[in-house]
């Protein structure tokens, strides 16, 4: 089968044997997957990964349990063990022996199989079509804030970052009634938050060119009042320092960037004006299949390009350039 695989060097697509079943696993033949930002940073260096990359996507299960085959299925990224105190605590999020998809050991889903543990997979209702569907991963991310943080009507929230993920957490935060404020550096992404009620500012970077270490444009700096809620989505290194100053006094700053390069940050900051940092990551998965069956949140408008499989490397290109949403690959 053909799939976009990184080797530590470059990422080609090549032929790779495809996944069999084993027990506890089903293999879907994917529809449609999305590039993200963690693939991105995987190539400049992220986790140390080597293998198929790609973890958003559609599928039809085509080997595993009689039940499953035939079903159009997303599927959660973290394969956990089951067995251990984590996994009883229900976080198998956070099992220590997980391989995750695409990023951690397992291979991903940007090829014309993957195999994925019957446990994380979820079947697709009939109105939510491929190109709605491939969001599920990220819009759980989104949601996954929900799950770690209260956020109570008028909660002011401050979105830093106007990335796929960036529009989704505005949109999820506006849902959950909270006072959202996006700030980004691309006109064309805010006016899709402003078409839904959302406020925004178009602010720039503090160098004309500035670059972070990793050589993408810089986070841009907030000046303005500090927010009881603050999300970091910049996907930059140097994002979480501006953040903490972008967090009111007893504040919660969540972050959602995960990067390649280093970031620093005084932490007399933090216990100066006693803020709490979350780290938040992956989310659960029925929420933003709600979310998408009933048109609450709108993925449709963060699509940008879609391209075959034989063309993926020139997707994961595209996806790495500025000002680019989301770009799909299809079968």
């Amino acid at each position: 089968m053909r799939a976009l695989v990184w080797d530590g060097t470059a990422a080609r697509v090549v032929d790779r044997a495809p996944p069999s079943t084993t027990a506890g696993m089903a293999v879907v033949e994917v529809r449609c997957a999305g590039i993200c930002n963690t693939d991105l940073e995987i190539v400049r260096g992220y986790m140390g990964f080597r293998g198929t990359l790609g973890h958003e996507f559609v599928g039809e299960v085509v080997d595993g349990p009689a039940a499953w085959r035939g079903r159009r299925v997303v599927g959660e990224i973290n394969f956990a063990c089951g067995r251990c105190s984590t996994c009883a605590r229900g976080l198998g999020r956070h099992c220590p022996a997980r391989t995750v998809m695409g990023i951690v050991g397992a291979d991903g889903a940007l090829a014309e199989r993957v195999a994925v543990p019957v446990a994380n997979l979820h079947a697709v209702d009939d109105r939510v079509d491929d190109e709605e569907a491939v969001f599920t991963e990220p819009l759980a991310a989104a949601f996954a804030i929900l799950e770690q943080v209260r956020v109570a009507p008028g909660t002011s929230a401050l979105v830093l970052g106007d990335g796929k993920l960036g529009l989704l957490i505005a949109q999820v935060l506006q849902q959950a009634g909270a006072r959202v404020l996006a700030v980004g550096k691309h006109e064309e992404k805010l006016a899709l938050l402003r078409a839904r009620g959302i406020a925004t500012e178009l602010i720039r970077t503090e160098a004309a060119g500035q670059v972070d270490a990793g050589g993408a444009p810089a986070a841009a700096a907030w000046a303005g009042e500090p927010a009881e809620l603050v999300v970091e989505a910049t996907g930059t290194a140097e994002g979480f320092a501006r953040a903490v100053r972008a967090t009111r006094p007893r504040g919660t700053l969540v972050l959602k960037s995960t990067v390649a390069g280093l970031s620093s940050v005084h932490l007399a900051e933090l216990v100066v004006h006693e803020i709490t940092v979350v780290g938040s990551r992956c989310g659960l998965f029925e929420p933003a299949l709600r979310a998408l069956e009933d048109r609450s949140v709108d993925v449709r408008s963060l699509v940008s390009a879609r391209l075959p499989l034989e063309r993926a490397e020139e997707a994961l290109r595209a996806a790495a350039a500025p000002g680019a949403l989301k770009v799909l690959v299809t079968r």
